[in-house]
């Protein structure tokens, strides 16, 4: 029986701005060890990891002190840069992926197709502007903007209601844990590439 690919990838990223190490193990178990200046980052990175059952390792230095937007965007940034190429050439996964979260009041939905043709949509508004005491609420699509410019995804992402932020960011990181979950498992049955091109790209 052939072997399983092991699909996991580091990737380090310096600019004058951010200095960040990632590791994602896309078959993992969803162990996450992070520390990136940003406690609610890591408080949605905790998420993303034990929802997408993903090995997560990720450490950034960034200009917090200005604010936490270069940190955010960076960091998603990284984090698809790795997932991407831990896919490799992206044979036998199932390609598509979505899924509903909810927290409380608020509902999210992510839909992902591992295209390898970067496309992202964020629909809906975090009704509080300020998350905590100082993450700005715009930074949830930020992050996933640089994710799935950089995984090579198209995701939509859907937030169908909410009236309070972090409930928002939370069922909005859950449902594209759980999304990215479902489009990058790998399907025993053909390891082909799922496309009628036969390259996704």
């Amino acid at each position: 029986m052939t072997a399983m690919p092991i699909r996991t990838r580091t990737i380090e990223r310096k600019t004058r701005e951010t200095d960040i190490s990632v590791t994602v193990e896309l078959d993992g178990a969803g162990s996450v060890d992070v520390e990136t200046g940003v406690p609610f980052l890591d408080h949605m990175l905790d998420a993303l990891g034990r929802h997408g059952q993903l090995n997560l390792r990720v450490r950034c230095a960034g200009d917090v002190e200005i604010d936490a937007h270069h940190s955010v965007e960076d960091v998603g940034i990284v984090i698809g840069m790795a997932v991407r190429d831990a896919l490799g050439d992206r044979a036998g996964i199932a390609r598509y992926g979505h899924a509903y979260a909810p927290l409380d009041e608020a509902l999210a939905r992510t839909v992902i197709d591992v295209s390898g043709r970067p496309y992202f949509v964020f629909s809906g508004e975090l009704p509080e502007p300020v998350i905590g005491a100082d993450f700005a609420a715009s930074l949830v699509e930020e992050f996933w903007r640089a994710f799935a410019t950089n995984a090579g995804f198209t995701m939509h992402i859907d937030l169908l209601r909410s009236r309070n932020s972090h409930h928002a960011a939370e069922a909005v990181f859950k449902s594209a844990a759980l999304a990215i979950h479902a489009a990058t498992r790998i399907s025993r049955s053909t390891m082909a590439i799922p496309s009628t091109k036969g390259v996704l790209a």
